[in-house]
């Protein structure tokens, strides 16, 4: 008579894998809702900052626009590093300087220290900290016929911080005031640290990364810079971030100049966040089966048609938040088609580095978004002509994307090494 086998302690390898992939997309999803989601606020702060400072509105979006840069110049870095290390340890400093800039956001009194902590090192813990670390980290663990639902799930929960935070940033402001308010902020992204070592610390094999093929990462920037589809899409991830940025430091800003209350540029943030809940996951289903690149020309053209219906019906707090919903289906919808594309084309070895090239382009788009906003305020006491470069800009991004070839590159195969 046979006896059973003992379990190996901690139960099957296949339920010790399971585990694990819970464990990084858990993990995953609250570093991109608390990561995400504080730094979509940032804009509730631009009325209560510059009337209490004396400042004007291109200081403020000064700082903010100096933030998306650095966080796109410091993307590139930080993918490299989570390549080649793991994305633990680089979201984990990323959350200490996070932490250090947005308190220091709190004790600034002129404008080249709002523009060094607000922008510069705060910059640089968002580029660090990205929820696109943690996409790719969540790619990994799963299987390529799950890939495109786990980036939609993750953009998602960005979605969900910003629903979250919106909301709960207003109300840290009307109870404490704004320089409390930031510091509590400063403490929530302390909480990414122990967060990010759920996440694997060293780069692992898993089924969703590519071993056929061993690279360089010079012969892989030199594939992508060859790639006609890869030039286009990072050329239209500008467009992205333009729209974005625009609207998440200035919109609060713009309702109130329309006669209504901060709660209602706070009920539009997190209607954005709410509803892009709903257009990223179902942007990332849409992925798994359909053309992506058919996907970001539809979500381009779409929002330079919610842009124009904004600027020609009558503005009502029905209005703002009737577009704040239509503007949420299409707001984070584009990263899991674009990430998607990324992975599909190049494979997922050097999915970090190649992906924050092409964020690169949507932080140069959010600073000029987010700088003309102020400026053009400033000059013509309007947000009126960045709305309407909003339209075009989508207009052309929709056209951009539509000549992508998204097909995986074909690659010679591996040479055995007994042939070598």
């Amino acid at each position: 008579m046979s006896q059973s086998q003992p379990r190996p302690p901690g139960g099957s390898p296949e339920s010790a894998s399971r585990r694990h992939v819970r464990t990084v997309m858990v993990a995953g999803v609250l570093i991109a809702l608390l990561g995400f989601g504080t730094r979509s606020v940032f804009g509730l702060f631009l009325e209560p900052m510059t009337a209490a400072q004396g400042w004007s509105r291109e200081t403020f979006a000064l700082a903010l626009a100096i933030q998306n840069l650095l966080w796109g110049l410091g993307l590139p870095l930080a993918g490299i590093l989570a390549d080649r290390h793991g994305a633990a340890r680089v979201i984990a400093v990323g959350a200490l300087l996070y932490a250090a800039g947005t308190a220091g956001m709190a004790l600034a009194t002129v404008p080249w220290m709002l523009h060094l902590f607000a922008g510069v090192i705060t910059g640089l813990g968002v580029a660090f900290t990205a929820f696109s670390l943690a996409l790719a980290a969540m790619a990994r663990v799963v299987g390529p016929e799950k890939r495109s639902i786990a980036l939609g799930l993750g953009t998602a929960a960005g979605s969900l911080g910003q629903v979250v935070f919106s909301p709960l940033g207003q109300g840290f402001i009307v109870a404490f005031g704004w320089q409390t308010a930031l510091l509590l902020l400063a403490a929530i992204t302390l909480t990414l640290v122990p967060l990010a070592f759920a996440l694997p610390r060293a780069r692992t094999t898993g089924p969703g990364l590519d071993t056929g093929l061993e690279q360089t990462l010079a012969q892989a920037l030199g594939e992508a810079r060859r790639h006609r589809g890869y030039v286009l899409l990072t050329t239209g991830f500008f467009v992205c971030g333009f729209h974005v940025a625009f609207i998440t430091v200035h919109f609060p800003a713009y309702v109130k100049d329309l006669g209504m209350s901060g709660s209602v540029g706070a009920m539009a943030l997190a209607l954005i966040g709410l509803f892009n809940i709903v257009g990223a996951f179902a942007s990332g289903l849409f992925g798994q089966r359909y053309s992506m690149k058919g996907g970001l020309a539809a979500i381009y053209g779409l929002r330079s048609v919610i842009i124009l219906a904004l600027l020609l019906a009558p503005k009502t707090p029905l209005v703002i938040g009737l577009f704040a919903a239509a503007m949420g289906l299409l707001w984070l919808s584009t990263v899991p088609l674009t990430t998607g594309i990324v992975g599909q084309v190049f494979g997922l070895r050097y999915m970090n580095t190649l992906f924050g090239i092409v964020f690169l382009s949507h932080q140069l788009g959010s600073f000029s978004g987010v700088w003309l906003g102020g400026y053009l305020y400033d000059t013509f006491g309007t947000y009126d002509p960045v709305w309407w470069a909003g339209v075009a800009l989508g207009l052309m991004a929709m056209v951009l994307h539509l000549p992508i070839d998204e097909r995986p590159l074909a690659r010679p195969a591996p040479v055995p090494v007994s042939a070598k």
